[in-house]
């Protein structure tokens, strides 16, 4: 299926807790937005690899995805091998997004990180035509390599390139970072306290949301950094 944004994330939820309005905006615009996790968040804490399953699925939902899809590497585990590079770029050259977004390349998990890498070096070797890769169905593909790459921002605080107003779209990101039911305490939810699911945590993601909104004279956005300068055509088109 052929995205206009695809977002490869090491762990389900992170692209909804990093970008979850900003995919929802896009797809209110009429945009095909879909989601690559890396894993299954198989060594969360709380939870398990079926629940997360159910909970990615419906979150899915919720934004409007139009695809969403499992590389099945280990959680905690991965590299930036050759064999994983092969993995991804296939599912790249599958979707052919214009713009990939990924992890932030630092964060306090390090998975987030290894994430951002392994994308950033998937897409750019998914453009090389001597890569040779076969979809499922065993046709030859051809290369494809995404025009934008971005970065949101998590746990660490990384000033931003760029931010997005998601304002009218925070209630959205909300509902499905909460279909996520196993990581964050609710009624619903059973297990021990982890780094995300003490109370404060949605609320420091809130904050850090009002934080960029307020750089832009919004209540809510989310930030991005760049791999390169984003252009810009004309000082008008600046919101």
């Amino acid at each position: 299926m052929k995205l206009d944004i695809l977002v490869i994330a090491a762990h389900p939820d992170d692209a909804e807790l990093g970008c979850g309005g900003t995919i929802a905006k896009h797809v209110a615009a009429g945009k095909k937005v879909g989601i690559l996790d890396l894993t299954k968040g198989e060594l969360g804490t709380r939870g398990t690899e079926e629940t997360r399953k159910r909970e990615a699925a419906l979150a899915g939902e919720i934004l409007g995805l139009s695809f969403r899809d499992n590389v099945g590497l280990p959680d905690g585990f991965f590299q930036n091998t050759k064999e994983e590079q092969l993995r991804v770029i296939q599912l790249i050259r599958s979707c052919q997004p214009e713009i990939v977004i990924t992890n932030a390349p630092t964060d306090r998990h390090p998975d987030h990180g290894k994430a951002s890498q392994l994308a950033y070096d998937a897409c750019f070797l998914s453009g090389l035509s001597k890569i040779v890769t076969k979809s499922q169905d065993g046709q030859l593909q051809n290369a494809w390599r995404p025009k934008q790459f971005y970065s949101f921002i998590q746990s660490e605080l990384i000033i931003p390139d760029f931010v997005i107003d998601i304002s009218d779209f925070w209630e959205i990101k909300m509902a499905s970072i909460k279909a996520y039911q196993t990581q964050f305490f609710t009624k619903d939810s059973e297990g021990p306290q982890t780094f995300i699911s003490r109370p404060e945590f949605l609320d420091f993601l809130q904050g850090r949301a009002a934080e960029f909104g307020n750089m832009i004279g919004v209540k809510y956005a989310e930030g991005f950094i760049a791999k390169r300068y984003p252009a810009v055509n004309l000082l008008t088109d600046l919101y």
